[in-house]
């Protein structure tokens, strides 16, 4: 069974991805996706974790980058059953405390619909700015999602004691409503393959191209036997831009476009390589086409993704 999921407009704004139309939008709009998503058949929601962005890279990140603990709490409440990933978290950037304390309330607030997508982090004068040692970030952040699994699970008075982080009779309330909450690992480098093999309940690709996807996963899945880990692991992929049918506007040569059927058996070579939820992303010249977009994949794609 392959799922679909996306990541909201609006929350974050490079120029690798935003339309034109986001930069005027709001929280009505994203209101609006959010409760598409739900209607349509979306698994989950997805926003993005920056904390600053420098004015070296501002031209191409922008610096619109909404909290992803605020922005899925603030949707939690519109909605019902859609899952809230973040995608992905940076969450070395913070104490496991402070970070667990967030989505731990995230969750409790909305009955266990968090999944925590976590990764490394690429900007250093965040890390910088935070005191946070940006070389070492991937020892940092293995550390900090041992801590995490910790500080997330069911007990009132977490413990762990690293070579970073230690803590114990340190009591947090709420709860997560969920007895563990999925961690999912985003990144493609071979650091990031083996975290997600080693430590994650899924698998949050970044860049690989379709030809390549495969590989991944049968060196995640090795690397996941190999470690003798028996429990499933969730694969994920991020498509190649969409729109369903026929557009009447140059959508450019990277989105793909066409027949609901077209599309479907495009997204259906996914599931053939293993992957089990996929992040789609559409193409719109409004907040109003986005949904439309949205409607017709739940109502004429998705039933022919399995």
């Amino acid at each position: 069974m392959v799922v679909y999921g996306m990541q909201l407009p609006v929350q974050s704004q490079s120029t690798l991805y935003a339309e034109p139309w986001e930069a005027a939008a709001g929280p009505g709009d994203l209101l609006a996706v959010a409760r598409a998503a739900e209607a349509h058949g979306f698994d989950y929601l997805a926003s993005c974790d920056h904390v600053a962005i420098p004015r070296r890279l501002a031209g191409a990140m922008s610096t619109v980058w909404y909290d992803p603990v605020a922005t899925l709490s603030f949707l939690a409440a519109a909605t019902g059953r859609v899952r809230l990933l973040s995608h992905v978290a940076v969450v070395g950037l913070r104490h496991p405390l402070v970070t667990a304390k967030a989505y731990a309330t995230l969750d409790h607030l909305s009955g266990g619909r968090l999944v925590l997508g976590v990764g490394a982090g690429h900007v250093q004068e965040e890390f910088e700015a935070l005191g946070v040692d940006f070389a070492r970030r991937g020892a940092v952040l293995d550390e900090t999602v041992d801590a995490l699994r910790a500080a997330l699970g069911p007990e009132e008075y977490p413990e762990h004691l690293g070579e970073r982080f230690a803590f114990k009779d340190l009591g947090q309330l709420p709860r997560p409503a969920q007895e563990r909450v999925p961690v999912w690992v985003g990144g493609s480098s071979p650091a990031a393959v083996r975290r997600a093999a080693l430590k994650g309940d899924g698998w949050l690709p970044q860049g690989d191209p379709r030809e390549k996807l495969a590989v991944q996963i049968q060196r995640l899945l090795r690397l996941r036997a190999d470690a003798g880990i028996a429990e499933p692991i969730t694969v994920g992929a991020i498509t190649e831009a969409l729109y369903v049918g026929a557009p009447g506007w140059d959508v450019g040569r990277r989105t793909l476009s066409g027949s609901p059927e077209a599309l479907a058996a495009s997204l259906r070579a996914y599931g053939d390589m293993g992957v089990h939820q996929i992040q789609v992303r559409f193409r719109s010249r409004s907040r109003t086409e986005l949904t439309d977009q949205m409607a017709a994949f739940g109502a004429e794609v998705a039933p022919h993704l399995n």
